[in-house]
């Protein structure tokens, strides 16, 4: 019996001294800050995302890349994968650029629909997706926000 409650208490010692090794980290914070038009066909888009990360944690993140989904006016405009590594300082912020390829005509015309007022207005998102890390036991930590951009030329 007492081998048995010293067994139980091991383990249950190990499983708490578990958690100290895993970092617990908060998801940083992506948003777009412009998607900026590259090249365009009926069939084809060409897209360069400017993102901004903020780290609201108290350790540096080595970011070896993510993946994401973006969708704009409730439709997937872009999703893609980004292998942009870079480090976002411990309670910093950084941006990066990743070009995207999309094949969807009928969201770009209806986000231009509205002539050349569209450039430069605020266009609604919604980015989700995973950001995963070089370093530490935590190899991925997901996100998703909402928030605006402008359509540039």
């Amino acid at each position: 019996m007492r081998v048995r409650a010293i067994s139980i208490l091991v383990a249950l010692l190990a499983l708490a001294g578990c958690s100290v090794f895993v970092p617990r980290l908060e998801t940083p914070k992506l948003s777009v800050v412009n998607v900026q038009i590259l090249k365009s066909s009926i069939w084809q888009q060409q897209l360069r995302v400017r993102m901004h990360v903020d780290n609201p944690n108290d350790r540096a993140l080595p970011i070896k890349g993510l993946t994401y989904v973006l969708e704009v006016n409730e439709q997937e405009f872009a999703h893609g994968q980004s292998a942009a590594s870079f480090v976002v300082p411990a309670l910093g912020e950084a941006e990066f650029d990743t070009n995207v390829t999309a094949n969807l005509a009928g969201t770009l015309i209806a986000m231009l629909g509205h002539g050349s007022d569209a450039l430069g207005q605020n266009v609604v998102y919604h980015l989700s997706g995973k950001v995963f890390l070089s370093e530490g036991l935590l190899r991925s930590v997901p996100f998703d926000q909402h928030g605006t951009f402008k359509l540039q030329n």
